[in-house]
């Protein structure tokens, strides 16, 4: 089993796992000892909610409703705070909604953080997106789409809403096809003055992972430069940005994510928002691939980046999802 690869077929390895002998009543009791009177447990919490799945832990939310009739979630957040409450309360949600949740802060503030867009819509597989545009719908009675053309426009735009509508066809596997769009794009970008940034949307927007693969690797034959410097040398901003991103995922998704997290630790400060976004919507999926690969490109394991940026409880709690092995 490989854990990275071009575009090698590689299993993916989460960090957290259902835990065996599961007992949603018994860890509902010993939740809400943990937070009843005063003071409160933190490592209870982060012993019982970042070592159980999802499912899990809408078990547990159920749990705790019936036999107290109080809500976890509602509990949780009166004890904790700051970047540790963000975290436990991120891990309780179903993910497509907590995703949901990401992408409309991403939208609602000041300005569109352009990013997160981008990582939430440019790095996931179709059937993952309509689940989270389904969620978001429900929790703002909005759709999802129209939230995103309100807040972005050009070929950016454009490539947010492919992503949306599905619109790469994930069978098609065309080698002529491919070196037919290879030199497409050399002449919308390096082959011109000035650069058709639509070419690039509409060809990588449409590609599938394998046929996207193909067209990678014939524009190298043609250009003698890969698509990502191609792109570098003609683009910039956010669209580029969002092509990198798609182009990064089709050669290896983990290591897209692991380029994220350092690029949230990098420097000075530390962007926990995308911290705690990655570690708590991967870790269930891919972050042991995620900590490999990060390892391979940073020369240092993700769990001593994490721990030299974090601290207290939030950082236990973040090491708990990350795993030492």
């Amino acid at each position: 089993m490989s854990l990275s690869g071009d575009m090698e077929e590689y299993a993916e390895v989460p960090t957290v796992v259902p835990a065996a002998n599961f007992d949603a009543v018994a860890d509902a009791h010993a939740l809400r000892a943990a937070m009843k009177g005063f003071g409160t447990d933190e490592q209870v919490i982060i012993d019982i909610l970042c070592q159980r799945s999802n499912a899990q832990r809408q078990a547990i939310t159920e749990a705790y409703k019936k036999e107290f009739g109080r809500d976890l979630i509602a509990d949780l957040k009166s004890e904790l705070g700051g970047n540790f409450e963000n975290v436990i309360i991120g891990l309780m949600l179903p993910t497509d909604e907590y995703c949901a949740k990401q992408l409309y802060k991403a939208m609602k503030g000041i300005g569109t953080s352009e990013d997160v867009l981008v990582e939430i819509l440019c790095s996931r597989p179709y059937d993952e997106i309509v689940q989270i545009a389904a969620a978001y719908e429900k929790l703002y009675g909005s759709s999802l789409e129209a939230d995103i053309q309100g807040d972005t426009s050009g070929p950016f735009q454009r490539l947010l809403v492919m992503a949306l509508q599905g619109l790469r066809d994930n069978y098609a596997y065309d080698p002529a096809k491919a070196e037919e769009q290879a030199q497409i794009l050399y002449n919308a970008g390096e082959g011109t003055v000035g650069t058709d940034e639509n070419a690039f949307v509409e060809i990588l927007g449409h590609a599938g992972q394998r046929h996207a693969y193909l067209i990678f690797q014939e524009y190298k034959k043609i250009s003698g430069k890969t698509i990502e410097q191609a792109m570098e040398s003609e683009m910039s901003g956010e669209l580029l940005h969002g092509l990198l991103a798609m182009v990064k995922t089709v050669h290896n998704r983990p290591a897209y994510f692991a380029e994220r997290l350092e690029a949230a630790m990098k420097g000075l400060g530390t962007d926990d928002d995308a911290l705690i976004r990655i570690i708590v919507s991967r870790c269930e999926i891919d972050l042991a691939n995620i900590k490999f690969e990060y390892e391979r490109m940073h020369g240092k394991t993700l769990l001593s980046a994490v721990k030299g940026e974090t601290s207290g409880d939030y950082r236990n709690a973040l090491l708990a999802l990350i795993g030492s092995a």
